[in-house]
């Protein structure tokens, strides 16, 4: 072994010795070191000039400080592991201090936020397999319903006191298994749009609703097993990828249904079940009720809108009463009017104002003041009667009907169907409430409180008055799809 000059070998062998201690060789040592000591300067060492005798001697030298660094740094490395070890016991002896309980509820905490991660991404992962066997696809609903007892159709997120035909046909579908459940709290993940808004109490014969859904065997089956008996899905039908229900939709046609001592005279002694129309009568209602074909100014027959705002002129393309019939032992007839779109309470003021002139609270002419600047009173027939019958895609079918893949949006296939449900559950509802509750009855005697010549102010009082009389008669609203 090479010493280099003065150096002794003794010297050499201690530090080797004390390095070794460091390294891990001995009981309770420290972190292993892994050095070693060239036994010979490197020959680089040689080439700088200098003397052999100086230059051994220098390098030496710098070997034994590094050496002597090295055993030190091992000594403290052993020192500061065995006061980690005994603070470590002493702490678990103490118990968990308050950081530790801290760090216990944050991992919990993390451990619950993993698991329903976890749960939402098996959903996400079931329903994406279930897309790719069953993928969704664009359709519409021919949906027919009893309103009584709803508080309208479109569904009131949030709020489960007020039950809607919407929330029905929801859960129905979730438990159909045609959507995934979390569509059923985000209706706008299905697409969902319905033809027509229909308010409180007002039923249904041909309510159209757009959606996507799985194409599961059977699907209306399905649904109909979910839903209460006043609801039903009587067709369904595949649209295009772009199809919406309210927007595509050219007309919607509604039927009121009221019985026929509600166009007697204001003088007549026959004011209930026992009066029959005769056939001027009906003439005469005709002749009112088609005074409304055509585009008019409807301002004075909603809430909110004034003579110049656009939106209050509506086209009308048909308004007419059918013949009438015996049902129970009352006289009944059926109105139906047809029109691109109506406003909330449009249609029920509409019949409202022709009762008033039929039974000779009103003249004639007050039709055609109706739709001009001033302001009217007109009086709001109660809300029962009031049934969206059909709606009308002229355009869609058109276009769309014949291609080949889709068909045309026309249900004459399934109108046993449609009457079948009208024959069950409307018409019944409709007769019964009023023989039971008075509806109609109760309304005409608010007529003579109504001033058909008033001026605005007096119009004004006079809505108040009627205002707080129809909240107490009212049993829904006018579909107003184009609020």
């Amino acid at each position: 072994m090479w010493r280099g000059p003065g150096r002794p070998l003794a010297s050499l062998c201690h530090l080797a010795a004390a390095a070794a201690r460091g390294t891990g060789a001995g009981p309770g040592a420290g972190p292993a070191r892994c050095w070693s000591l060239p036994l010979s300067p490197p020959q680089s060492v040689f080439q700088r000039g200098r003397g052999a005798a100086g230059v051994c001697k220098s390098w030496a030298a710098r070997q034994e400080r590094k050496m002597a660094s090295t055993v030190l740094d091992g000594e403290d490395q052993i020192l500061a592991a065995k006061a980690c070890d005994h603070q470590q016991s002493k702490e678990n002896e103490a118990g968990p201090g308050p950081n530790e309980e801290g760090k216990k509820r944050k991992v919990e905490g993390e451990g619950r936020r993993g698991e329903n991660q976890l749960a939402a991404k098996r959903l996400k992962e079931e329903a994406d397999e279930q897309s790719k066997k069953c993928p969704k696809r664009k359709v519409v609903l021919l949906m027919a319903y009893s309103g009584k007892g709803y508080h309208g159709m479109q569904r009131n997120v949030g709020s489960s006191q007020f039950k809607t035909i919407e929330d029905e046909l929801v859960k129905a579908l979730v438990k159909a298994e045609c959507i995934p459940e979390n569509h059923g709290d985000d209706m706008r993940k299905m697409s969902f749009q319905r033809c027509a808004r229909t308010d409180k109490g007002v039923s249904a014969a041909g309510q159209i609703v757009s959606l996507k859904l799985w194409l599961i065997d059977n699907l209306v089956d399905k649904i109909n097993e979910n839903l209460p008996l006043g609801i039903k899905i009587l067709g369904l039908k595949r649209v295009t990828g772009r199809f919406n229900s309210k927007n595509t939709c050219d007309a919607r046609t509604y039927f009121y249904m009221l019985p026929t001592f509600a166009f007697a005279l204001k003088d007549d002694d026959r004011q209930d079940k026992e009066y029959r129309l005769s056939s001027a009568a009906l003439g005469h209602v005709n002749r009112l009720l088609a005074c409304y074909k055509g585009t008019h100014n409807f301002h004075n027959f909603t809430s909110g809108k004034g003579p110049r705002d656009p939106s209050a002129k509506r086209y009308i393309m048909e308004m007419f009463c059918e013949e009438p019939f015996v049902r129970q032992g009352m006289e009944l007839a059926v109105l139906k009017v047809k029109g691109q779109s109506f406003m909330m309470h449009q249609i029920r003021k509409m019949i409202g104002l022709v009762i008033a002139v039929v039974r000779g609270y009103a003249p004639e002419s007050i039709m055609g003041r109706s739709w001009g600047d001033e302001k009217v009173d007109v009086p709001k027939a109660p809300g029962l009667g009031l049934v969206l019958d059909t709606v009308h895609f002229e355009k869609y079918n058109n276009r769309f009907g014949n291609d080949g893949v889709h068909e045309a949006l026309e249900w004459t296939d399934i109108e046993d169907q449609i009457m079948a449900f009208k024959e069950d559950h409307i018409y019944p509802t409709i007769i019964k409430t009023e023989i039971e509750e008075r509806s109609m009855a109760n309304w005409l005697s608010t007529l003579p409180i109504h001033d058909f010549s008033a001026t605005a102010s007096g119009v004004q009082l006079n809505e108040n008055h009627s205002k707080k009389v129809n909240e107490d008669l009212d049993e829904g609203s006018d579909g107003g799809d184009s609020d």
